[in-house]
């Protein structure tokens, strides 16, 4: 596999790449786990997707002016399986907040539970009685990214083999992954968990391993034969999305955060930017270490954000420190003469959770705070209400009202 470059060309290059295959050859090979040296099958898209180096838009137009929605529904799906995510969690915030605060008081717990630490530390470092496991765990640590079939075995034997919390398998991913998304990773381990979808979970089988990797791996290790779903409090009723902001009437300075690195497609009147400043900071993800190709990857790609904006729109570009967001934002802010700052709406995530206190240290300066939601997000998210099942049914007509033809 080609290495991980963060930038947004790199994105639309392996964008254009993949073109050929998002139609039936996606759809019939995409669950095999070749291993990191071959992702000819799938598209390599989810890290450039995650932080918005490429945009869910841009890809969905540029596959359908290949092929017709019906022949690449299968792929088209899989990219809006991420927006379903983000949708589903931004109308039940809850959900994050408590899978925080389980993570912290799990981690806390090994403290006194040397034996639920020891094998934890086995899972983590590659070091089980399962071959396959241990191959994947080392594979991202190395490369920051697993294949998607691999991500479900994964959790599951973590769940339901191992006996492990899944709050705890979930950080070890966020923590790695280069595309590691609050919503995705999140719902996806509550997902094979049981939690996602009441009564439903995901067994990992040998059979289905050795199918889908080729026969790489055929575990002759003992796995769970049952996956009994994780005990957990009711699903909580989804709030109404919050009133997307207004575009500004004067003039901003423009904050890039690692939501979203093509601030030029925000649809702002870019001659009214005054400045431009990015601030991220990948340990946000965890108490525990964030592994090192994440950490690169994410800064590497607020680096070609900053430099993109720069050449478009004119302007300086600043990289905040972000040991304090609310000091280093406001400081740049007084120091520009700033007014007004526009940033792209964060989802639920670490990110959000600095919005609140930032917006109140802003305020006190007599500074406004301004985070624009993009159209894809508001057609979207509010239909993601209940199961993927009839959000993929409003996939089409959304679309239609985005100016995509489906």
């Amino acid at each position: 596999m080609a290495p991980w470059e963060s930038s947004r060309a790199e994105g639309l290059r392996r964008l254009h790449c993949f073109l050929p295959s998002a139609g039936q050859a996606y759809a019939a090979t995409r669950n095999f786990d070749h291993g990191p040296s071959d992702r000819s099958n799938v598209s390599t898209l989810s890290p450039y997707l995650r932080h918005r180096l490429i945009l869910e838009h841009e890809v969905v137009e540029e596959v359908l002016k290949q092929t017709s929605f019906s022949n690449a529904e299968k792929f088209l799906q899989e990219v809006c399986w991420r927006t379903y995510w983000k949708g589903w969690l931004e109308l039940r915030p809850t959900v994050w907040t408590d899978y925080r605060l389980r993570v912290h008081q799990t981690l806390a717990s090994m403290d006194q539970d040397s034996v639920l630490r020891d094998r934890w530390e086995q899972a983590t470092t590659g070091k089980t009685g399962i071959d396959c496991m241990n191959v994947w765990a080392c594979e991202l640590l190395e490369t920051g990214y697993l294949h998607n079939h691999a991500r479900m075995w994964f959790a599951s034997l973590w769940i339901f083999t191992l006996g492990l919390p899944w709050e705890l398998g979930a950080d070890f991913f966020y923590r790695h992954l280069l595309d590691g998304d609050p919503a995705s990773n999140t719902l996806s381990w509550r997902w094979v968990a049981g939690l996602q979808t009441r009564g439903k979970t995901y067994l990992a089988q040998a059979e289905n391993i050795n199918r889908f990797t080729s026969g790489r791996f055929h575990p002759k290790e003992p796995l769970a034969r049952v996956a009994n779903p994780v005990a957990g409090p009711p699903l909580p009723a989804p709030r109404l999305l919050p009133p997307a902001e207004a575009l500004p009437g004067a003039e901003y300075g423009l904050l890039i955060t690692e939501e979203d690195l093509d601030p030029a497609s925000l649809g702002l009147d870019l001659a009214q930017v005054q400045a431009v400043a990015g601030i991220v900071d990948s340990r946000l993800r965890s108490e525990l270490p964030v592994g090192q190709a994440a950490t690169h990857f994410t800064s590497a790609a607020m680096d070609d954000a900053l430099s993109r904006a720069s050449e478009s729109l004119g302007r300086s570009t600043e990289r905040l420190d972000s040991r304090s967001w609310e000091d280093s934002v406001t400081q740049w802010a007084v120091r520009q003469g700033i007014q007004q700052i526009v940033t792209a709406y964060p989802p639920q995530g670490p990110t959000c959770e600095k919005m609140a206190p930032l917006r109140a240290a802003l305020a006190q300066e007599g500074i406004l705070l301004s985070m624009i939601r993009r159209p894809w997000d508001n057609r979207f998210w509010p239909h993601a209400t209940s199961g993927f099942f009839p959000f993929k049914e409003k996939i089409p007509q959304t679309l239609q009202a985005l100016g995509i033809q489906a």
